[in-house]
């Protein structure tokens, strides 16, 4: 058992993707991975559970396309993920995740005894599906399809369905999983809903494309944390080596960009008074 300090190294994203039907899900999918490997689809499967689907955006690219067919186990998921490994795959779109978990909970109706105990058996076979994503060293990307969700509400002594918005068909703690979440509505737009990353945390609905993954693919290859960076700022003697600084690693520092304004403002002061006092001297008074 040792302990050792926090180290940050090169990261390979796990992510998902979840809206309805018809919001895009798979093209975007499709164009993150398309960031993700510059642009080399070549190293992009898609395993497809959606009846095909996946050919549609054939026109992106040369990408790769593992037909998943009934039953959609984990364990089928799992083997079929080995098999784009060794395929020398980069990046992996699962695409839906969603067909993993109905064969869950049909595999849990159809078991005798007790439902609730019956869990246990269950349990196993997710976290194996789960583990193989997450320890996988390759990006994942996961489509998840969302239903209308509803709770019911008192009205009038009456107890009636509310709306409350979209949940995602997999189990309700399935986002602790992933490093970003986007929620894709019914128009293509997207916003996260979790972001480790904290390069779309807090920031507007947008169009996915591939920019998008290349952002993240800078964020997966940088080694600096947020509190490295901050040392750097400080350490910074001119304003190019700042702005140099800040073009280097520009995701990571507009989430200090305060830093780098205090830092400029000091420098450029630091500068004033050095010009006005003539070549850098100072004169003494005694």
């Amino acid at each position: 058992m040792e302990l050792k300090k926090s180290e940050r190294k090169k990261a390979k994203i796990k992510m998902a993707l979840q809206g309805p039907s018809g919001s895009g899900k798979t093209m975007s999918g499709l164009l993150i991975a398309q960031g993700l490997t510059n642009g080399n689809l070549s190293k992009v499967a898609i395993i497809d559970s959606e009846s095909g689907s996946s050919n549609l955006y054939s026109h992106l690219g040369g990408y790769n396309v593992l037909k998943l067919d009934n039953p959609h186990s984990p364990e089928r998921y799992v083997e079929a993920i080995d098999v784009c490994i060794k395929a020398g795959m980069e990046v992996v779109i699962l695409d839906s995740i969603s067909h993993c978990w109905d064969f869950l909970l049909d595999y849990h109706a159809s078991l005798q005894g007790n439902s609730f105990t019956n869990w246990a058996k269950i349990k196993p076979l997710e976290k194996t599906f789960v583990d193989k994503i997450l320890q996988s060293d390759i990006h994942v990307i996961a489509t998840m399809r969302v239903k209308q969700d509803y709770v019911l509400s008192e009205r009038n002594g009456k107890m009636v369905p509310e709306k409350v918005g979209l949940k995602a068909i997999q189990r309700d703690e399935i986002s602790y999983e992933f490093t970003i979440v986007f929620d894709i509505d019914s128009k293509h737009f997207a916003v996260s809903s979790k972001d480790r990353t904290l390069l779309f945390e807090g920031k507007p609905q947008f169009m996915i494309n591939s920019f998008t993954g290349k952002k993240i693919l800078d964020w997966c290859n940088s080694t600096m944390t947020k509190v490295e960076l901050q040392n750097k700022v400080s350490e910074c003697n001119t304003l190019k080596e700042l702005t140099d600084l800040y073009n280097d690693n520009l995701d990571l520092a507009k989430t200090i960009e305060q830093d780098f304004v205090a830092k400029r403002d000091l420098l450029k002061q630091l500068t004033s008074n050095i010009s006005t006092n003539g070549n850098g001297t100072h004169t003494s008074k005694d």
